[in-house]
């Protein structure tokens, strides 16, 4: 008979053992086992997650580095089996003033705290209550965060920093909520998820409490997935691949600081190009379970090492990164591969000019074509040229046409004959257009495209009120969205053109403390022609003036471009007009190009987009309401 090698629990042992002793000692020896085989004990098992304590924590903070002594608050909430055992508040007396945006942040002034205990008084209590040392477990929403401001407390203090097993919320979020279910894991967007009877409103008892709850449900989804103990808490939680842990030497010696980072391979192709307020925090992110992305894991693989650029502004920031993706087309870049896949609908330049869908922008404005797009879907450019194509009749065909139509050649088509085009194939000798009345309807395409949409919105909106009236509402849905896609396009394109041919335009921003970027001065941005030819930030205090004159004399010299604009000059330009149009901008100099002023048309597509929008007056239904 095998003697079993465990603990044995009362159920299922022999009449007369006493629970939990060792079989095979006097007091019991295992019977029934069969030969060759293992009884798992509970420590083999391991600990369940009903009778682990987890400590629950959230700290206030200044904002400022853990070994600056920033800690505001501390709350903690004590639990198991899902049962609460004791909390912990606590005001604390930090080391450095709080700044003013994260009193309104969290509501704690420095006057609150101004008699509050200093961290090195509240520790004992705090890690007594805790009882890690014990047993306990450390539970936080972005736990990095929290240990690394109580353990620098712990050492400042001269305390022992205990070094509890860790529970991350934020890691075990991204393991079981789907984006579906919420956009990001923030605490405040969990709690709203899964209903928790505290609010988070950045105070440390409060979020604790949130963040029981969040742990709580979480728990519960992990229950379904077999995970009860919390050996397999932490292992599914750690499942990131030992390939990719192995890469976390490449965010060694990364800068903590806003920018673009390069993932390169051995040979120094550029894999992939990110952009992040905390280069250092974003790489080693790569490298952890939180990353799922399966075209990232296979990224990390090839890596070999990471090439970080420091930014001064997030508007830096975000265009080096698309001239980055521009220059290297990374493989790992979705965006790398826009260029391939854009579409401009063209106004071409022939004798007898018509519309035509194409993959880039040429050389040929000057000729007299013309450009509208980017459209990131060929099925959005014919929609909009279907707009057009209603509202005036321009040829569709694709056949060169002369520009003396002779006498003979084949007939007209079967839109001449319905009257949707003029024929200019004819020649005027068989009753076809002539040169002068064609250019006419060109020179119209040529206005709807630049600054007055008032053709196509009457026509486009008549044709709507007419098969909404027949009850054709697909048709009239149809109709709708064609003249959308034209018209949002265009109000991309006219707000752009100012920005982009404007010589030199200088705007600042007064800055906001953001993660990365401290505030108190100006952001400064210089653009050329659509272009961002500098930027900086100037220090708290002092007067911009000069630094604006000093980025104006060493800003990027931007040549005056020629005609027709590659597809990543449009992409920097709507970045960089995004900015402009935040609140709080300041136009400091505008030097506009000769017959281009920093305005949008009258009549142009974003008013023609605003009355498409509004509701009809007198609509027969409310559906058809919405179609008009």
């Amino acid at each position: 008979m095998l003697v079993g090698r465990t603990r044995t629990s009362t159920a299922g042992a022999r009449p007369g053992a006493r629970p939990g002793t060792r079989p095979g000692t006097a007091s019991g020896t295992a019977t029934g086992a069969t030969p060759g085989t293992y009884q798992a004990s509970f420590e083999d098992l391991g600990q369940p997650l009903a009778d682990t304590t987890f400590v629950v924590v959230d700290l206030e903070t200044t904002g400022g580095a853990p070994a600056d002594g920033g800690i505001t608050e501390i709350g903690a909430v004590k639990v198991r089996g899902g049962e609460v055992l004791g909390e912990f508040q606590t005001l604390v007396r930090p080391s450095t003033p709080i700044p003013a945006f994260v009193q309104v942040l969290t509501g704690i002034s420095n006057g609150m705290v101004a008699t509050a205990p200093s961290a090195a008084q509240v520790l004992p209590s705090f890690l007594e209550f805790a009882g890690f040392e014990r047993g306990s477990v450390l539970v936080a929403h972005n736990a990095p965060y929290d240990t690394s401001f109580l353990a620098a407390a712990c050492r400042i203090a001269g305390h022992r920093w205990p070094k509890p097993r860790v529970v991350d919320t934020v890691v075990l979020a991204r393991l079981l909520v789907d984006r579906d279910e919420a956009p990001d894991r923030k605490l405040s967007t969990l709690a709203a998820l899964f209903s928790t009877s505290t609010t988070p409103d950045h105070r440390a008892l409060h979020d604790a409490r949130a963040t029981v709850d969040v742990l709580h449900a979480l728990l519960g989804r992990l229950g379904n997935r077999g995970v009860h103990t919390l050996e397999d808490l932490h292992s599914i939680a750690a499942t990131a691949p030992a390939s990719r842990r192995a890469k976390k030497h490449l965010a060694v010696g990364l800068p903590s600081a806003p920018g673009v980072y390069q993932f390169r391979d051995a040979d120094g192709r550029v894999l992939y190009v990110g952009t992040s307020v905390d280069v250092h925090r974003r790489v080693s992110s790569y490298f952890t379970a939180s990353e799922k992305r399966p075209r990232m894991t296979e990224m990390v693989r090839a890596a070999a090492t990471v090439v970080p650029l420091v930014c001064a502004t997030p508007l830096e920031a975000r265009v080096r990164e698309l001239r980055l993706i521009a220059e290297h087309s990374p493989p790992y870049n979705r965006r790398s591969k826009a260029p391939e896949k854009v579409t401009w609908v063209k106004l071409t330049a022939e004798a007898w000019p018509r519309l035509s869908l194409v993959r880039q922008v040429r050389a040929d404005a000057a000729e007299g074509a013309e450009y509208l797009g980017p459209f990131r879907s060929a099925r959005t450019a014919e929609q909009a040229v279907a707009a057009l194509h209603d509202a005036h009749p321009l040829r569709q065909c694709t056949r060169r046409i002369p520009r003396s139509p002779g006498a003979q050649g084949p007939g007209a088509c079967v839109l001449a004959e319905i009257g949707r085009c003029g024929a200019p194939c004819l020649g005027t000798e068989r009753g076809g257009q002539d040169a002068a009345s064609y250019a006419a309807v060109v020179e119209d395409v040529r206005a709807a495209l630049r600054a007055d949409a008032r053709v196509p919105l009457a026509v486009g909106q008549e044709r709507m009120r007419a098969l909404a009236a027949e009850q054709r509402y697909e048709e009239a849905a149809t109709a709708r969205d064609r003249l959308e896609a034209f018209l949002r396009a265009a109000e991309r394109a006219q707000r752009r053109r100012p920005v982009a041919e404007a010589p030199e335009i200088v705007a600042a921003r007064r800055c906001e403390s953001t993660p990365g970027w401290p505030g108190g001065g100006w952001e400064v941005v210089l653009v050329r022609y659509g272009r961002l030819a500098g930027t900086c930030l100037t220090p708290r205090g002092a007067d911009p003036v000069p630094h604006i004159e000093a980025l104006r004399a060493t800003g990027e010299v931007v040549a005056t471009p020629g005609p027709g604009r590659p597809g990543l000059l449009v992409e920097e330009t709507d970045a960089v007009l995004s900015w402009l149009e935040q609140p709080g901008v300041r136009l400091v100099s505008v030097e506009g190009a000769e017959g281009a002023p920093w305005a949008s048309p009258v009549h142009g597509a974003g008013w023609a987009r605003h009355r498409l929008g509004g509701a009809e007056a007198g609509a027969p239904a409310d559906r058809t309401r919405l179609l008009l």
